[in-house]
């Protein structure tokens, strides 16, 4: 995915804070911790002195939906963009957003145009002015309330043998070390003379009904990463092309999946022993003791009697991928069929088109257990959880199911108007179209899509490569974590009931945490593959 991304040394901070004292308040909290070069309009609210010495408000960016601007954001969108080129701007996004204090329902700021810029390149007065620039579109637009920040975030490219393993979760002690290792979705891919970019895969489609060949689709700059491959793109039909194979795992995948066994059969050792001693201090069973006692042993033997199963598990499977798959050339699962070049499409919606279907070599999958189109939403997210924060509404709970085994079906699409005017209610009771991915890098991840386009700008060595628009995913809230990271590039996101949102394809922040996930809409993306696949299809359901 593209990562914007700056560090934060204490001269920067002076240099920030000299002039604008709130640089690291208006934002303190998210998850890059970005600081703000400027922000027009009043100072936002802090909390009072009183007791609160060295406390500040945990702020949240949270999505606009409904808001008068939506009919005409999109050419309001382009002249702001257009005004910060003409004041020399280096932005790097234009995102849309409320702004609120954790916890609380609702945003002090209902709307707020949040500008990232290049790294130490906007000092403080231009950015005033180029502020009080897009003031003044704002208030012809009828917005004059709408206030605008400019945020630092830099531009950087970073994409993060034997068949593969079945997956069964339901009777599998150990499902979230082994998924990596199978083809369930939230597959992490890389290519095979680059591993150590990598990225997701998506969906598995069919090519069509008298082509039984089964394809995944990824981002194009995972299939073919832009600092390795000039960006011509790889037709369907090229023949005297080199054939461009894909691993299962690049490098850091399969680095953090074996040492992550490791770290595990650790710690179930040491409490093993921990369990063990106190076996020893209880002593053999007596009859007459107390009861406390034996419950006590018995819950010690039966803690030492599974976690012993779940290691010889883990034993089993990292000596089976230590022996069969350490060599990238024994994880390569396919090839690259198709990759788009990656450019901003023409007309009113000018999403980029970054999409590539990677073939997958029949012999490196068990069909007989593949799952096709299901993605699995355990590992970080309990049971529990997923239906607590997915349907916080009492009324939403009440047909509510888990999905089978944790693995969540992948099946129809969220179109552009639900997108901007969502069903779900938050737990604050408020619209939100709220989504879960699993991704190479993160694992599973929520998060809410904003209602409003964010426009991004990528910059080439010689000057501007592109700008295009993007449907925005804010994290949950403070408390759940960044929604991607580098390597999450390709995932697919879904609502909470398995309908299609978005491709991932990149993010916003200033360190190794992204403040905003970007992706291409499905119901757009769908369209671009069908006009080069017209008789492609999602992979059937699997019962």
């Amino acid at each position: 995915m593209f990562k914007f991304e700056t560090p934060q040394s204490g001269a920067s901070r002076c240099r920030l804070t000299s002039l604008y004292p709130a640089a690291f308040k208006d934002f303190f909290g998210i998850p890059s911790g970005a600081p703000c070069v400027f922000k027009s309009g009043p100072a936002w609210p802090e909390p009072k002195p009183e007791g609160t010495h060295g406390q500040r408000y945990i702020r949240e960016a949270r999505p606009v939906h409904g808001h008068p601007i939506a009919g005409s954001w999109l050419k309001i969108g382009e002249e702001i963009y257009r005004s910060l080129d003409s004041h020399d701007v280096k932005w790097t996004s234009i995102d849309p957003v409320a702004f609120a204090n954790a916890g609380e329902k609702t945003p002090f700021c209902p709307l707020l145009m949040w500008i990232g810029v290049k790294h130490e390149s906007l000092r403080f007065e231009d950015a005033v002015a180029a502020a009080d620039a897009i003031k003044g579109i704002l208030s012809i637009a009828g917005f004059p309330e709408v206030e605008v920040a400019f945020r630092e975030s830099e531009v950087t490219h970073s994409v993060g043998g034997p068949k593969l393993l079945p997956f069964k979760p339901l009777i599998d002690p150990i499902p979230e070390f082994r998924k990596a290792f199978t083809p369930t979705l939230g597959l992490s891919i890389a290519p095979l003379k680059t591993p150590h970019y990598e990225g997701t895969g998506a969906l598995y489609f069919r090519l069509s009904n008298d082509d039984d060949r089964v394809v995944l689709l990824t981002a194009a700059h995972v299939a073919r990463p832009p600092p390795m491959r000039t960006n011509t793109g790889m037709p369907c039909k090229t023949t005297s092309h080199p054939r461009e194979e894909i691993v299962a795992l690049g490098n850091m995948g399969y680095r953090d999946a074996t040492n992550s066994m490791m770290a595990a059969i650790g710690k179930l050792a040491r409490s093993v022993a921990v369990w063990k001693r106190v076996i020893t201090m209880l002593g053999e069973f007596v009859d007459g003791e107390d009861a406390e006692v034996t419950k006590e042993r018995q819950e010690n033997q039966r803690r030492t009697e599974r976690a012993t199963w779940i290691v010889g598990s883990l034993n089993k499977l990292h000596d089976e991928v230590t022996k069969h798959r350490t060599n990238p050339n024994q994880r390569i699962i396919g090839r690259v069929l198709h990759a788009e070049p990656i450019v901003v499409s023409n007309g009113p919606n000018r999403f980029t088109r970054d999409w590539a279907f990677i073939e997958i070599y029949k012999k490196k999958v068990d069909w007989d257990t593949f799952l096709g189109n299901k993605v699995y939403v355990g590992g970080n997210l309990s049971l529990a959880d997923f239906g607590r924060l997915l349907f916080p509404q009492p009324e939403d709970r009440a047909d509510y199911e888990y999905p089978d085994d944790g693995l969540l079906q992948a099946s129809g699409i969220v179109s552009d108007d639900e997108i901007r005017q969502p069903r779900h209610l938050d737990v604050h009771g408020e619209k939100a179209l709220l989504v879960v991915k699993n991704g190479m890098a993160t694992g599973t991840t929520i998060g809410r899509v904003n209602g409003l386009d964010s426009f991004t700008r990528i910059y080439a060595d010689n000057g501007i490569e592109r700008t295009s628009m993007e449907t925005a995913i804010l994290p949950y809230d403070n408390k759940h974590g960044v929604f991607s990271a580098p390597g999450d590039s390709g995932s697919i996101i879904l609502d909470r009931a398995g309908r299609i949102v978005a491709l991932l394809t990149s993010g916003a922040g200033t360190s190794d945490e992204t403040d905003v996930t970007y992706g291409t809409p499905y119901w757009w993306l769908e369209e671009q593959i069908k006009k080069v696949f017209p008789g492609c299809y999602l992979y059937q359901v699997v019962g």
